[in-house]
Formats: structure tokens, sequence, C-alpha cells
């Protein structure tokens, strides 16, 4: 009876510490989204030219942005040096100036997508025009990047102007 007692209670405390970590672990990846000032577009984490973000090795680098009505189109081009093995659609989300966010369009004319795609070390992909339909296209508009680095890593705001 004893061991049975000890038994459920360390089955009960392993339980409870592991709960812990997962809260803990799923509170960390939920970091708030704090909006830009309104200055002039700044490098995030050594590159440039601005405005571009460097995510452990992982570049991206956004060039003519636009705004036609409630379409916002850019061109992107990505080079990795990183463990980071693709870039994909997916990880590219705008966020305008009423902080909503928006997936890539391909329903506006030159506007694409692209299958994912794998790189070599080193490699370049790009340059890409995309586009995105957003509610408020005034500044600032915010490019938010997640590059697949596992599941507790990484995402990058680049602020556009």
């Amino acid at each position: 009876m004893t061991t049975r007692l000890v038994k459920y209670g360390a089955l009960s405390a392993g339980l409870l510490v592991a709960a812990v970590v997962a809260v803990a672990a799923f509170m960390s990846m939920q970091t708030p989204f704090q909006s830009p000032t309104a200055s002039s577009p700044v490098p995030v984490l050594a590159c440039s030219p601005a405005p571009c973000a460097n995510v452990q090795g992982y570049t991206l680098w956004v060039t003519n942005l636009t705004v036609h009505g409630d379409v916002v189109s850019m061109q992107v081009v990505f080079r990795n040096s990183s463990d980071s093995t693709h870039a994909s659609p997916e990880d590219l989300q705008l966020i305008d100036s009423k902080q909503q966010a928006s997936g890539l369009i391909v329903d506006s004319p030159g506007c694409k997508t692209w299958d994912r795609h794998v790189f070599n070390n080193g490699a370049q992909f790009g340059p890409l025009t995309v586009c995105f339909r957003v509610s408020a296209p005034a500044p600032p508009l915010v490019l938010r990047w997640s590059p697949d680095f596992g599941l507790f890593c990484c995402r990058a705001n680049i602020k556009l102007d």
C-alpha cells in the first residue's frame, strides 16, 4: 500500500512538473506585437540596406514597396547561411496600422506566391514580388517574418515606410 502511494505521488509530481514546463514554454512564445514608431526604416539585427532582417544568418531584404488601394506589394530576397533549410510563403505576414495581419495574396495583377524553396548554405532566392491585402494601408506597415528554425524560435518584424 505504501509503495503504491509513493508511486502515485512520484507520478503526480512528474506530471505537474511537465505541465508547468509546457505552460512556461507556451507563454514564452506568446510575445505581444508592439507597433513600431513612425521613424524611417531601420535594419533589424545586422543587415543592410534597410528594410531587412537577419535571423541567425538567414537574411530577408525588402525593396520596391508600393501601395495601390488596399494592396501592398514588394519584392523580397532571401539569403540563407543558417541552419534553416527553406523559404516558405507561410513565413510572411503583413501587419497594417490597425494591427491586422494578412497573408500573401495572388488575386491581384503581378501578385505571386512560390512553392517552398529549399536552400543550400549561402544560397540566395529572389527577388520575388509578393502582395498583401490590408485593411489600413497607411504607415506604419510591418512585415512579420517567421523563418523555420524549430519549435521555439524566431520572428522578426521589419518596419516598412
